[in-house]
């Protein structure tokens, strides 16, 4: 009898152990697969800890400490099983203090002057630990995944100072890296000295998050960090001052009108009510304040140092960037330049880009392979092929369309020239007609650019469209404007759109109906970012900058419009009404980017009997 009982014990042990041995990664079509052993939330690990960095921005003189979440399956401690990490880091995790009245710039003065003193709303913390964030979890932890969340400095839980962009967000992620590598030291508690090791992980992390949770992971694989192997931001900002100025203008993100770095410092800090005083000196009142320059809007050492395209030779990391074409926020111009650095630098890089707004992360599948093939090791092919996925305008996000690259390499640059009389409707044609002379409009900012673009004449924009097209055209890449202009005061905005007409009215218009894309620039600015002056009323300064990064097909029946105004009232400092900008027609002229170039542009707008 005791030698059935032993024998059954010794079979239950080897099933038991069979089990087990079966609860590791699965993969199919180069993706993993969710796995039932790791499915059950119940039996997750989860358990909190700080990480240390190497700085100190709080003033204590001891290095802040990061407040890092993990959530793991269980097989990691039973089992000994070892998994890789997909690791999100954000400011917002705690909470972000309140939108009351005066927390955002006056944007109501002229030029060159600045508002009231904003008002400093204070953030309430929530949140109990070890919960920091249940995102990405339920997607990544049953596939194999052990899911890593950190607060970033100054908030939530996480010790010392926020500074938007400044160094140490970035080598706080690094720290919670190189803490997984084995390089850092990770504590149970805020100040104490019992030490938490990360024996589960392989020491291969990808980054992923939206929006500024999109800007840490860029910010981590700037420092060259070891261990990071592949990052997918999302809409990320990946410069501050492309975020709160535009060619040496002053410019606010779209929705957020007056929003400046002091702005968002208020909106994040989050962390140790008794530390706060001491951030706010130190950082916001001195640093950013002296730093943004919200007169002229030059590009300087402050925003340099939060301009990731500067710090990207130690970079590292696999790239796969992703963006809305119709992100007003985080302009799609964010992704397209450390896109295009990245390829040069001879990264492993993809770009999907969608026709909507803020946010929109790739498909799952196109994700779970990049992050398969470069935390696991599957050789899944995720990094051949196409570089470039584009939502087409009626299309879901996911299902993309493939392209060799982006902009389309079969994108050419067409050159547009104006015809008067944009006070009504002028000309946009490829071939230049002499001695149009100049026109001058007149600065309204209470009229806005949706209203303007659907007005037969006004004397408040120049509007110059094509003939209408008879087969669609396709857009891809920059649009750039060239432009000889007066202004009858010292500074002035120009604000620059490219429409789609007739304007679609209805409530329903998708985004694409109506707007190509935009630019806006400081004409004080004519000679460069770093360098602006007053202009003297009445002469004229050529200048030549960029619109927005932009992927559309203008469909047959529509035509291609290009509108100049002074103040955007969605997005400019709004000063009052009254200035005049003078246009030279014959010296101003647009460069679109028509896939198929000039032939396939002269054949969409041809006669046909």
């Amino acid at each position: 009898m005791k030698k059935h009982i032993l024998f059954f014990i010794i079979w239950t042990v080897t099933i038991s152990l069979t089990a087990q041995e079966k609860a590791k990664p699965i993969f199919k079509d180069g993706e993993a697969q969710v796995v039932p052993a790791f499915n059950d939330p119940k039996d997750w690990i989860r358990e909190d800890l700080w990480v240390e960095t190497t700085f100190d921005t709080d003033g204590d003189n001891k290095p802040d400490r990061m407040h890092v979440a993990v959530t793991r399956p269980q097989q990691t401690e039973t089992q000994g099983l070892k998994l890789p990490v997909i690791y999100e880091s954000s400011p917002y995790f705690a909470g972000v203090a309140p939108n009351v009245e005066g927390a955002f710039h006056d944007v109501y003065h002229e030029l060159g002057a600045t508002g009231k003193e904003i008002v400093h709303p204070s953030v309430t913390r929530r949140g109990e630990r070890p919960i920091i964030s249940n995102s990405k979890i339920k997607k990544w932890v049953p596939r194999g995944f052990i899911v890593v969340h950190s607060s970033s400095p100054g908030t939530g839980l996480s010790q010392g100072s926020p500074t938007v962009g400044g160094e140490n967000e970035s080598l706080a992620p690094k720290a919670v890296i190189d803490w997984l590598n084995g390089r850092a030291k990770g504590y149970t508690t805020p100040y104490g000295d019992e030490e938490v090791k990360a024996y589960w992980a392989t020491g291969k992390v990808g980054m992923t998050g939206t929006s500024y949770n999109g800007t840490l992971p860029l910010a981590a694989a700037t420092t060259g960090v070891e261990g990071l192997e592949a990052i997918i931001p999302v809409a990320p900002n990946t410069s501050y001052y492309h975020y709160y100025r535009s060619n040496g203008l002053v410019r606010s993100p779209g929705g957020y009108l007056g929003e400046d770095v002091d702005v968002l410092y208020n909106f994040i800090h989050s962390g140790d009510e008794s530390k706060r005083a001491y951030a706010d000196s130190v950082y916001r009142d001195t640093e950013i304040r002296n730093g943004i320059d919200r007169k002229t809007g030059d590009y300087n050492e402050f925003w340099a140092g939060r301009d990731y395209l500067n710090d990207m030779k130690p970079m590292k990391a696999a790239l796969f960037m992703s963006h809305g074409f119709n992100d007003w926020n985080v302009m799609p111009e964010h992704s397209y330049r450390i896109y295009k650095k990245a390829e040069e630098m001879g990264l492993p890089v993809k770009i999907y880009y969608h026709q909507y707004g803020h946010g929109g992360p790739p498909p799952l599948s196109m994700m779970n392979r990049w992050f398969t093939k470069y935390l696991f090791g599957i050789d899944n092919g995720a990094e051949k092929g196409p570089k470039a996925y584009i939502v087409r305008e009626n299309d879901k996000n996911d299902d993309p369309t493939a392209y060799a690259n982006y902009p389309n390499p079969e994108a050419k640059d067409v050159t547009l020239f104006l015809q008067k009389d944009g006070l009504k409707t002028g000309a946009l044609t490829s071939k230049k007609v002499k001695n149009q002379g100049k026109q001058t409009l007149i600065d309204d900012y209470t009229l806005s650019g949706d209203s303007l673009a659907q007005l037969p004449s006004s004397n408040h924009r120049l509007l110059f469209v094509t003939p209408v097209l008879k087969e669609d055209i396709h857009l891809s890449g920059l649009s750039t404007l060239n432009i000889k202009l007066a202004s009858s005061k010292p500074a002035a905005n120009l604000s620059v759109w490219m429409v789609s007409l007739p304007w679609n009215k209805e409530k329903n218009a998708k985004m694409t109906d109506n707007i190509i894309t935009r630019g806006w620039a400081d004409p004080q600015n004519y000679k460069s970012l770093t360098e602006s002056e007053p202009l003297k009323p009445g002469k004229f300064y050529e200048m030549s900058f960029n619109l927005i990064p932009d992927d559309q097909v203008i469909p047959a029946g529509q035509q291609i419009g290009l509108m100049i105004f002074s103040s955007d009232n969605k997005f400019t400092l709004l000063p009052k009404p009254g200035t005049e900008l003078t246009i030279d027609l014959d010296n101003t002229s647009i460069e679109i980017p028509v896939v198929g170039g000039k032939k396939v542009f002269e054949k969409a707008i041809e006669k046909k009997e």
